[in-house]
């Protein structure tokens, strides 16, 4: 059964790169000394790379690049967990198409190899990316992501400012209007949040909470320390039917 640690973010203010999080990502990596790190997201892989190769060295882990892997599906298999950077989520999913990552890691996951993703990585741990707030900058062959979960995630989830007069729409607006297409929940994850699951066990943790989005419903807010497990037993409708 899967074993996974979303994040919203990688940062947050006053911190430098997963800062917020590394007492939890301590125990989430207990076990696991050798990550391959999948930093295709970036604009800059080998900065990312050494950025996460420095954080997590002072947990013991060694960080491996994906993208500097003359076999990146051969590096996979040698590593003991996974960890899926942020960036823009359209270019992160053409490059694990284009590399076999795709399957190759939802295979691992499932079977409870840890999965951490932060920001785009934790979009793909969703059915697609299309609840993602990047620019579509490149073009992946399909939305489809690994589906370690049945839910989608909106991170670096931000709520209306009653005083703003900005004319945009609100990312509230946005997710109503995804849910007018598709039937399926999404999980707004405010910054200083993350997901933890353990199997059939989800939790919402660190120090900020989420906002659920579901078709007919009014949005429900949850705190931090929230069991959120009766999320995993969501069917996931995409394509609302004309």
């Amino acid at each position: 059964m899967p074993e996974l640690m979303l994040l919203s973010n990688s940062f947050s203010p006053g911190q430098g790169a997963l800062e917020h999080a590394l007492d939890a990502l301590a125990d989430f990596f207990t076990g696991a000394r050798q990550v391959l790190f999948v930093p295709y997201a970036a604009s800059d892989p080998d900065r990312y790379t050494e950025a996460m190769r420095e954080v997590l060295g002072r947990l013991g882990v060694h960080v491996a690049g994906a993208h500097r892997a003359a076999d990146p599906l051969a590096a996979l298999a040698r590593a003991d967990a996974v960890f899926v950077g942020g960036g823009n989520a359209f270019r992160l999913l053409r490059a694990v198409q284009r590399t076999g990552l795709l399957a190759a890691v939802a295979h691992r996951a499932r079977d409870a190899t840890p999965y951490l993703g932060v920001s785009a990585g934790a979009n793909l741990a969703c059915p697609t990316i299309r609840t993602t707030n990047d620019m579509p900058i490149v073009q992946p062959a399909s939305f489809a992501a690994f589906g370690l979960i049945p839910f989608q995630i909106n991170p670096h989830y931000l709520d209306p400012e009653p005083a703003s007069t900005h004319m945009g729409e609100t990312r509230e607006r946005r997710l109503e209007e995804f849910l007018e297409e598709n039937d399926v929940a999404v999980l707004g994850l405010r910054e200083g949040a993350w997901l933890r699951r353990s199997g059939e066990r989800l939790r919402l943790d660190g120090r900020a909470g989420a906002r659920l989005f579901r078709r007919g419903a009014a949005p429900a807010e949850f705190a931090p320390g929230t069991d959120l497990s009766w999320l995993l037993t969501l069917p996931a409708h995409f394509d609302r039917p004309a």
